[in-house]
C-alpha cells in the first residue's frame, strides 16, 4: 500500500471529534471514501474559523490547490473520529495542512492520514499574496 508519512517538522494546530454518521457508510459497510475530505474539510476549516482566516470573496484569504489522502483502515459506524491538523512547510504565498484521523475509541491509531497545500490569495484578483504576518506567526 502506498502510504504518504507526514513529515518530522510539523506542528499541531488544532483537534476536532466527528461522528461518523450512518448516511456516511457506502454499500460496503463502511465510510465512503469521498468523505474522509469531507472530515480533512471540516477540521481544516473549523480551525480557520477559529484563527479569523475565514476566506470572503471580495478580500483576501486561504485556498486549496490540491489534496491527498492515504486509506490505512476502515471507519466503520458507529463512532467517533479524532482528527488532528498539522501544519508545515511555511513558504511566501503558502503551507502545507496535514491531518490524521483516528476513533476515539482507539487512541493512536491512525486510520486515515492525509492533508493539502493552502495558498494565499487575493479573491477578487484570483492571485496569490504573501501571507499575512499573523498567519506566519500560526504556522511558522
Amino acid at each position: 500500500m502506498l502510504r504518504f508519512h507526514l513529515p518530522e517538522q510539523k506542528k499541531l494546530v488544532h483537534e476536532m471529534v466527528i461522528p461518523i454518521r450512518w448516511g456516511d457508510m457506502d454499500a460496503m459497510g463502511h465510510v465512503n471514501n469521498t468523505l474522509y475530505f469531507r472530515y480533512f474539510e471540516t477540521v481544516r476549516i473549523d480551525w480557520f474559523q477559529k484563527i479569523g482566516a475565514v476566506p470572503g470573496p471580495q478580500g483576501i484569504g486561504p485556498v486549496i490547490v490540491n489534496a491527498f489522502c492515504s486509506f490505512i483502515r476502515q471507519l466503520e459506524y458507529p463512532g467517533e473520529v479524532l482528527a488532528k491538523h498539522y501544519v508545515a512547510n511555511l513558504g511566501r504565498t503558502s503551507f502545507d495542512t496535514f491531518m490524521t484521523l483516528e476513533r476515539t475509541d482507539q487512541p493512536g491509531v491512525i486510520y486515515t492520514e492525509g492533508g493539502a497545500k493552502t495558498v494565499w490569495v487575493d479573491f477578487p484578483k484570483q492571485k496569490s499574496v504573501p501571507l499575512p504576518d499573523w498567519i506566519r506567526e500560526i504556522v511558522g
